[in-house]
This record gives C-alpha cells, sequence and structure tokens, in this order.
C-alpha cells in the first residue's frame, strides 16, 4: 500500500506517520522538532492544493469475508497517499466539492503532470488557516506531477510564514537537493504547484483550442507550494524472482517513468541492481537516449542498452525502441506491462506479457501471455 512518509512545505521538512490507507491513524509532524505540524499553513495548504488536483476518493468498506471495516480507495495509487493525508489534518471527505473544477487536463507520459483550474471566487485564503489568494483571483490553477518538470515553471515558491520568494537558481537547486534526499529513499515523489488567476488565460469560446494549448497557458508563472513524498513497498517475492531469473541466464531490465535516483534506490531493493556495480553505466535518465528529441543511432543505442539495466524517466516510446535495440543484438525479449502505452512494445517483444488484474483489454489484446 503506497503510504505518505515525508512533506517539504513552505521550505520546511515534515514527516508523516502512520501506514496503508486508515486516515485515523498517524500525525504530520515536524522533521526536526517532532512538533504536531496537522495545523501549519504550508502543510494544510499543499495537502488541500494537491487534493484539488486530484480524482481519488477513500471510504471505509465492509470485507465480506471477514465482516471487518477497512479504508480502500479508489482511483490512481499514486494519489491515494495525498488523500489519506489530507483527511489527517483534517480535511473532510467532500472538501473537493466546495471548489467547482473548471479545467482538468489528465497527466499524461509527455506532460508529466496532472493540472486543475478550481473557482476560488470571493476567497482570501485557500481554506481556513491556509495560503492567502490574491485578490481578485477567481480561479486557481493547481499541477501536481514530476518535480523536475514543475520546478521548470515555477517562477516563486510558498514559504513558511504565508510570503512568497523569489524561485532562484539556489532555491531551485535546494529543492532539487531535498528531491534526491527523498528519490533516494525509494520515494516516489510529486511537486504541487499552484497559480492564483482573475480570469481563464485563454478564450474559453475558442473551440479549436486544444487540450496542450489550454495547458501551456495556465502552466506558467507557477509558485511551488510543496513535495509529497510516498513508499511503495516491493512486492513480495520480487526480489527472489530477480534472483532466479538471474541464475537462469535471464537479464531483468526495469523501465520506469521515476525519478532516476527512485529508480536506482526500488533497483537495488529487487536486487535489479547490486551494491559492486556502477550505478552511473548501470542506470540512465531516458533523456540519454533521445538528444534533442532525437534517438540514437542504432550503433550507440545498441551499445547503450546492452549493458544498462535501469531505464528511468521513460516515454511510451522509450520502451519499444529500447525492445527493438535489444532485439537487434539477436536478444530474446519479454515485456511486461498493464496501460494502453505499453502494447506496442509488447506487442514488438518476442514475449508481450500482460497484467492480469490491472491490465487493460489493449494491453492484452497485444500480448502472448496474461
Amino acid at each position: 500500500k503506497m503510504t505518505m512518509v515525508k512533506m517539504y512545505a513552505g521550505g520546511v521538512s515534515y514527516i508523516v506517520e502512520g501506514k496503508g490507507f486508515d486516515p485515523e491513524v498517524g500525525r504530520i509532524l515536524h522533521a526536526d522538532t517532532q512538533a504536531e505540524a496537522g495545523s501549519d499553513m504550508a502543510v494544510k495548504s499543499s495537502l488541500l492544493a494537491a487534493l484539488l488536483c486530484c480524482d481519488t476518493t477513500l471510504s471505509k468498506v465492509t470485507d465480506k469475508d471477514t465482516k471487518e471495516e477497512r479504508w480502500e480507495p479508489k482511483g490512481n495509487s499514486s494519489e491515494a497517499p495525498i488523500v489519506v493525508a489530507a483527511r489527517k489534518v483534517g480535511f473532510s471527505e467532500d472538501v473537493s466539492s466546495e471548489y467547482a473544477r473548471v479545467l482538468e487536463i489528465p497527466f499524461s507520459s509527455s506532460r508529466k503532470m496532472m493540472l486543475t483550474v478550481s473557482d476560488v471566487s470571493c476567497r482570501s485564503e485557500l481554506c481556513p488557516g491556509g495560503m492567502p489568494i490574491e485578490g481578485g483571483s477567481k480561479y486557481f490553477t493547481v499541477c501536481k506531477g514530476a518535480p523536475n518538470f514543475i520546478l521548470d515553471y515555477c517562477s516563486e515558491q510558498l514559504m513558511e510564514d504565508g510570503s512568497v520568494q523569489e524561485m532562484t537558481k539556489d532555491s531551485k537547486d535546494k529543492v532539487l537537493s531535498i528531491v534526491d534526499e527523498y528519490s533516494s529513499m525509494a520515494l516516489r515523489v510529486l511537486a504541487i504547484a499552484t497559480r492564483s488567476m482573475p480570469k481563464l488565460p485563454f478564450d474559453v469560446d475558442d473551440e479549436d483550442l486544444t487540450t496542450d494549448q489550454k495547458f501551456q497557458a495556465c502552466r506558467s508563472g507557477l509558485r511551488l507550494v510543496g513535495l509529497v513524498a510516498s513508499i511503495d513497498p516491493d512486492r513480495d517475492g520480487v526480489p527472489e524472482s530477480v534472483e532466479l531469473a538471474r541464475g537462469a541466464g535471464i537479464r531483468v531490465v526495469m523501465i520506469t517513468g521515476d525519478y532516476l535516483k527512485t529508480a536506482i534506490a526500488i533497483a537495488h531493493n529487487v536486487k535489479i541492481l547490486h551494491k559492486e556495480e556502477n550505478e552511473e553505466s548501470a542506470a540512465v535518465d531516458c533523456a540519454t537516449l533521445r538528444p534533442n528529441d532525437e534517438y540514437l543511432p542504432h550503433d550507440r543505442m545498441d551499445a547503450l542498452t546492452s549493458s544498462v539495466r535501469v531505464f528511468a524517466r521513460a516515454r511510451p516510446e522509450d520502451k519499444l525502441e529500447i525492445v527493438k535495440s535489444l532485439q537487434r543484438q539477436g536478444l530474446v525479449t519479454a515485456m511486461t506491462g498493464d496501460g494502453v502505452n505499453d502494447a506496442p512494445a509488447l506487442n514488438q517483444a518476442n514475449i508481450g506479457v500482460a497484467m492480469g488484474i490491472q491490465g487493460t483489454e489493449v494491453a492484452k489484446g497485444a500480448s502472448d501471455m496474461i
């Protein structure tokens, strides 16, 4: 069960207690003093802003077999920790309904973030005890996603006392150092950034506007509010399965959208990488495969894929190119996947393996095994 364990909000580090999806267990504490921090302005603002950019819900259900009640999220697994943490600091199940959503741009592997715009008319603060909202603001944009992408669009940062500071190179480097710290602990990190607007920055009556054009209009001039970091525990038996595959002469390769340091830490946990290995040669950011958005020539691509076992920040098309490269080397490839975007790589692989429970019908249709 993915669980939030760290936060960085308003320039301050926090610890999130608890485990699993129960919002009634655990508190949010200052990392340095261990003092209760659930009512801190930056904490409440970060979690509510993140919640306004979520589609996941949390409710109690009764187990059919044991008749015991348990908390269960419905929606995206990466959003569940946000919903749980928001409930821990007192936000109600339906708090998002108080902020009418006027625009939603879903997460995509190219955008690396989700964006929503909500109505905050007549509000002077985001919530009681939350960050101030500039006078005359009617709309409130929230971006939630990969920190390195979101930070590129941030021009300022919310501070602990509610003030705002310019996002300088030094302050950006400090935030990225926090991201690196969390990622090296195998935590999945999301950045939360906001923007208050008196009106929508595009013509709502223009039917020719694309989703990407609306996205580009809303994502500029963002204010970093915080980072949330969650642990996604390894499934039982994965390290043993990797070792068995290696013993059988199978090279296990991980292709993930995760940040590079997160991917490396997870790869070590599940035995895809060993401590004595050179991480710089065994793990790469997929941007290395496509400098200037053009894939490397076949010989250089094949030289990379022949030894690399961890590919981070991957796009769906990267998976396909990696499979093709391995096949050019005369290798038999088996690719696992569950999403619609995995279908081309699943179809290209010698053995496409779709997940039986979480796999989409498109992924299953493109695969040889389920």
